[in-house]
């Protein structure tokens, strides 16, 4: 800035050189002055020269400024910055409670059904830990910007550390619950609402037990945690391709089922705010018609494909329901006065890597790295991880591709740890500022 302290001792200086003057000025008057002439007193000296001084002290001060008025008001309008950015500093929680399928299941479902095997999580640290994935998920990146260690499942019971936070998501998760059963069909019976019901009993109980300290007050969270920490949800996609495969055509699952899961998505996230939950992340649903599990589902004419080799109509479906999901947020933040709700539009960010793929890095769109046979290297009864037995010995044929970091579809539903560590770069910047409240 050019308003600095040598310039403003400059204007000190010469305001001191005016009043020396006057003071040399008034003595010279003062010595000089005449008994009885009232033109020559001392006093109507005095009152002419104040008079004078002051105006050329107030003309020198209005030079001063008005030459400088550029730089002060580039002072000012920093100060206004940083005032804003104060008011909207960078957030940081504690804890993160995670609601979902399994684009966020940390190991939920394998807590309950069994543990999913290799060759997922081959390029986990560590370990495969119950993710359908090759490696880390989205949610997994954000623990990381905050910090945190990676979430643990709420249905695990070995080795789970809660005190920074809890995941409730598990794989095939819908918002709405599927009648059936998670053998039969693999939807899971953890359905939104249940995960809500699951949070709702962890806030009270960890309490409970975090009051008889030791371990139980290093394992559990803290009870200004609630209220401090991160709700993530990532829902839905397993509730659109429910109706798809139960041959519901799209115009009625968009027209008959999105409403009344758009409305049980409200209620459950009512809910978590009544538990003390403020602070919430909410992705939107991907492009379901990029995904081989879908398009291979129901055989399709070549007129519904893109450009990509995308679905339209499905992919039009995951938009509506999308456009439902953000109207319920704004509605949201209308209801929950105290609530800071962030619409997180993963769907374009997705879309755009099967767009463009090879400037990404990947040298596979569609085709799934883990799989075995067909156009995108999937099938629904010979899955990734899939063994068969020959002359008496387990052989694996649902194998990984050499390169799962050239792939952006891991098993023709998941995503790679690869691709997920784009979308999380992409969203990165507005989790920074998820604890301030968003315009309606």
């Amino acid at each position: 800035m050019d308003l600095d302290g040598v310039k403003f001792q400059e204007m000190i200086q010469k305001c001191n050189m005016f009043a020396d003057d006057a003071v040399k000025t008034v003595q010279q008057h003062k010595q000089n002055a005449r008994p009885g002439n009232p033109k020559h007193s001392h006093r109507s000296c005095v009152e002419k020269l104040s008079y004078l001084t002051f105006l050329s002290i107030l003309h020198y001060l209005l030079f001063f400024f008005v030459t400088n008025m550029k730089s002060i008001i580039y002072s000012l309008f920093a100060l206004s910055l940083l005032s804003l950015s104060s008011a909207h500093a960078q957030c940081h929680f504690p804890a993160i409670f995670n609601f979902g399928d399994s684009n966020s299941d940390t190991g939920g479902l394998s807590a309950a059904f069994g543990q999913v095997g290799p060759p997922h999580g081959i390029s986990f640290p560590g370990s495969p830990a119950g993710r359908y994935c090759d490696g880390r998920l989205v949610i997994d990146f954000i623990a990381e910007s905050f910090g945190l260690p990676y979430l643990s499942p709420f249905l695990d019971s070995v080795g789970s550390n809660f005190s920074y936070g809890a995941n409730f998501a598990t794989a095939g998760s819908p918002i709405r619950a599927v009648n059936t059963t998670f053998r039969r069909t693999g939807y899971s019976p953890f359905s939104l609402d249940v995960q809500a019901v699951q949070f709702s009993n962890f806030h009270n109980r960890s309490q409970t037990v975090r009051s008889r300290g030791g371990i139980y007050a290093k394992m559990l969270p803290e009870a200004n945690s609630f209220s401090k920490a991160l709700y993530t949800i990532d829902i839905g996609q397993n509730d659109l391709t429910a109706g798809y495969f139960a041959k519901k055509t799209v115009q009625e699952i968009g027209t008959t089922d999105v409403p009344e899961l758009i409305s049980q998505f409200k209620t459950a996230v009512t809910n978590i705010y009544k538990e003390g939950g403020r602070y919430f992340w909410i992705h939107n649903t991907g492009p379901i018609g990029c995904l081989a599990y879908v398009i291979e589902w129901f055989p399709l004419p070549e007129s519904d494909f893109d450009a990509h080799g995308c679905a339209s109509p499905l992919n039009h479906l995951a938009q509506q329901f999308n456009d439902a999901l953000s109207q319920a947020v704004t509605e949201l933040r209308a209801s929950l006065s105290e609530a800071a709700i962030t619409y997180v539009d993963v769907y374009s960010i997705k879309y755009e890597l099967f767009a463009h793929a090879q400037e990404h890095g990947f040298s596979k769109s569609l085709v799934s790295c883990c799989g075995y046979g067909g156009k995108y290297n999937y099938n629904r009864k010979t899955g990734c991880g899939k063994k068969i037995i020959v002359d008496g010995k387990e052989v694996l044929i649902g194998k990984s591709c050499d390169e799962p970091g050239k792939a952006i579809v891991w098993d023709g539903i998941h995503f790679t740890q690869a691709a997920n560590k784009i979308i999380f770069d992409k969203i990165a910047t507005g989790l920074s500022m998820a604890c301030h409240k968003q315009l309606l």
